[in-house]
């Protein structure tokens, strides 16, 4: 873009009138013009404005489009893709009429709007976006900015550590989504560079950039920016999803068993795919007392709403205990916790729960050969395997369940959950489970593998020699081989053992 020796381009002048902009075909030659520029000069198309002054028309309209042309906002004439709505920040009237004739002579549909500083180019974004987002007819909003890096950065406090590279500041701040290619002189190359680091897409040399070179800067700009975008959204995802996996994380129990005496190995597997929590919950805490209080539920569904009602009720259940609440009370109140937190009258959990009472020691260890005493109360739920030396597993007494939390109401005696009382011998093991579990199918038919399928599971485990957490990872990997494939449904599992060492949790 040679310029004279005043610094203006020849036969360019100031742009008269308001102007939205309009797709530009092939370059003519540029009449000069008079007149003094209002507050939004435009960018007259060169054909338009030499037809206009053969027919003796000297103030074109504002909208108008360049012979059959569509009219700014308008798709093309010919149903093909949408022009490139450009935003020119030129505060030199010569230099935006040389961008013109450039973006012309691409032979590049690009609808060419002209802002001579910051404070207009930011209207004019506000109002494309404002519209498009009220879905006006007038189009989409502006696909790229070029930016003359010489321009006045229109700042309210200019600072005064300049580094000229002010205005793309500012106009990155206001227009953080718009790609920007920047205009500067040649001796300003080191200058487009650092504003290609400071955010724009590309910089351009004013007297090297032709029409093809430009249009091609600015489609690159645009694919460049929605490649960042996309990025930048991945990389946010990828964030939201730590995130929510810490919290998850946070939200599984800690089991306070310190001084039980217990080896404690749990196992939790969300049906959900991408998830670390479901609808399964389960806890174990020690009391004061020296009493263990176990418990593991199902809240029925899959979701993320089920999977935090599966925490409120762990976290109430933890906190009932400690407050001294146990048996029939607990459930009761553990009830009363579901129904106000549900979403619908139709959500339900089942819950096992076990509260085991101190041995005859100070420390809450058996004495060797001393049975321990125990409680279950079953609501809804898989009664336990009690695992055996010398027999098989077997499942605990079930015959005194009671209904599923929420399916029957408690103030009319409708809901009862008595307990079983168990005499638990030295050396004890329990499994506890949800039934995602037992529910997996056995080959390519229809049948279940049950509660009895897994209790010949675990023994041929156990005949294997393999305990505690090697027990309970091979009988789970087992079960999804049989299924044909990973598990549908939440599945949690525990394996409490009497271990009158040091606790062990697996």
């Amino acid at each position: 873009m040679p310029a004279t020796g005043d610094g203006r381009a020849p036969g360019a002048a100031d742009l008269p009138g308001a102007h939205d902009g309009a797709p530009v075909g092939h370059a003519r030659k540029h009449p000069a013009t008079t007149g003094p520029a209002t507050a939004v000069p435009p960018i007259p198309h060169p054909r338009s404005q030499a037809v206009r002054a053969a027919h003796g028309v000297r103030h074109p309209s504002p909208t108008a489009g360049v012979g059959n042309a569509p009219a700014p906002g308008d798709g093309p004439a010919d149903g093909g893709a949408a022009p490139l709505r450009l935003l020119v920040i030129e505060d030199d009237a010569s230099d935006a009429q040389l961008i013109k004739a450039a973006v012309a002579d691409s032979g590049t549909s690009i609808e060419i709007h002209w802002a001579r500083g910051l404070d207009q180019a930011t209207r004019l974004l506000a109002q494309a976006s404002s519209a498009a987002r009220r879905g006006r007819a007038r189009g989409p909003g502006f696909g790229c900015v070029l930016l003359d890096l010489a321009s006045p950065a229109d700042l309210p406090h200019p600072s005064d550590a300049s580094d000229g590279l002010e205005g793309l500041h500012e106009l990155l701040r206001r227009a953080p989504h718009i790609p920007v290619v920047v205009l500067t002189d040649a001796a300003g190359a080191e200058l487009g560079a650092a504003a290609v680091a400071a955010g724009a897409q590309d910089f351009l040399l004013k007297h090297e950039t032709d029409g093809p070179l430009l249009a091609r800067a600015l489609r690159y700009a645009v694919e460049r920016k929605r490649a960042d975008e996309s990025q930048r959204r991945l990389v946010e995802a990828e964030l939201r999803g730590q995130e929510n996996a810490r919290l998850q994380r946070h939200l599984l129990p800690t089991p306070l068993l310190d001084g039980a005496g217990l080896s404690f190995t749990r196992r939790y597997r969300p049906g959900r795919r991408r998830a670390l929590l479901g609808g399964d919950f389960y806890d174990a805490v020690r009391t004061d007392d020296g009493t263990v209080h176990v418990v593991i539920g199902d809240v029925c569904g899959h979701g993320p709403d089920e999977a935090a009602l599966g925490v409120a009720l762990r976290i109430a259940w933890r906190t009932l205990v400690f407050a001294g609440l146990t048996g029939e009370a607990l459930l009761t109140t553990l009830q009363h916790v579901l129904e106000h937190e549900r979403r619908s009258d139709e959500i339900f959990a089942t819950l096992c729960m076990l509260v085991i009472e101190p041995g005859g020691t100070d420390t809450g260890l058996d004495a060797l050969g001393t049975r321990e005493r125990a409680r279950l109360y079953l609501a809804g739920h898989p009664a336990p395997l009690l695992l055996g030396h010398d027999h098989a597993p077997v499942s605990l007494p079930a015959d005194l369940a009671g209904p599923a939390l929420g399916l029957l109401p408690c103030h009319d005696g409708q809901a009862a959950w008595p307990a079983h009382e168990l005499d638990l011998r030295p050396g004890w093991r329990l499994l506890l489970y949800t039934d995602g579990l037992i529910e997996g199918r056995v080959g390519a038919g229809s049948r279940r593998l049950g509660q009895d399928g897994l209790a010949d599971l675990i023994a041929d485990h156990q005949s294997a020699g393999l305990t505690r957490g090697r027990l309970v990872d091979s009988a789970i990997a087992e079960v999804e081989e049989l299924n044909g494939g990973a598990l549908t449904d939440d599945v949690a599992v525990l394996l409490l053992e009497r271990n009158p060492v040091q606790l062990i949790l697996g």
